[in-house]
């Protein structure tokens, strides 16, 4: 983590998903040293679940540059992907819930099995609660490992808040960052919903963050 004694924090623009960019806390430590020991996994199949924002594409892309693969979007899978995976040891399904075509993504299931591949599947919930309608898709969620992402703890928030601000070349002061964490919901929609607030009030008031800029668009 970077120095935390210094008064002003800025940075490069730059947005990537490399590993670095990456901070591991307590609240998901525990994932990303997982999908680090691939693959002497307990199961083949794993899912990841978080809300929105929580890092779960970040993760997934650090695995797909490590260990390569192939990334499907759950909504868009079509027949077409089912010979793409053909040639893939590693398979990535993102953002499974209700409402998708159940009987391909049973089928995709079966056959990353029979070949006996490695499929990781992020969702926002755990897989095992989302209501399905194809009895045999419900009970092939049972197989899965099942790897939820917490909520963040101050730390995680600090980091957040850094890396983010750095990418849109925001100067703020550690008594401003702090003073946020201990006022801010632990939420990672609610934390990022706040980081484009204010760089939205902080754009239209042509003025660098502080403590009032905070307070309105915390509500205070």
């Amino acid at each position: 983590m970077r120095d935390l004694d210094q008064q002003n924090f800025k940075f490069d623009h730059e947005k990537n998903f490399r590993n670095e960019d990456f901070y591991v806390s307590k609240s998901n430590k525990h994932i990303f040293n997982l999908l680090n020991n691939w693959p002497k996994w307990e199961k083949n199949f794993i899912n990841i679940s978080g809300e929105n924002f929580s890092g779960k594409t970040h993760l997934v892309n650090i695995f797909l540059q490590k260990f390569k693969g192939i990334k499907l979007e759950s909504k868009l899978l079509n027949d077409n992907d089912l010979k793409k995976i053909k040639i893939h040891e590693n398979i990535i399904l993102e953002n499974l819930k209700e409402n998708v075509n159940e009987k391909l993504i049973y089928t995709l299931f079966n056959i990353i099995d029979q070949d006996n591949k490695y499929l990781i599947v992020t969702s926002i919930e755990p897989i095992i609660n989302i209501k399905f309608e194809l009895n045999d898709l419900k009970s092939r969620t049972k197989s899965f490992l099942l790897q939820n992402i917490e909520k963040p703890d101050d730390e995680l928030i600090f980091a957040l808040l850094l890396k983010n601000f750095s990418d849109r070349q925001i100067s703020i002061e550690k008594k401003l960052i702090n003073y946020i964490i201990k006022r801010i919901d632990r939420s990672y929609s609610k934390i990022f919903d706040f980081i484009y607030k204010i760089d939205e009030m902080s754009l239209k008031k042509k003025k660098s963050i502080d403590f009032k800029i905070i307070k309105d668009v915390l509500g205070e």
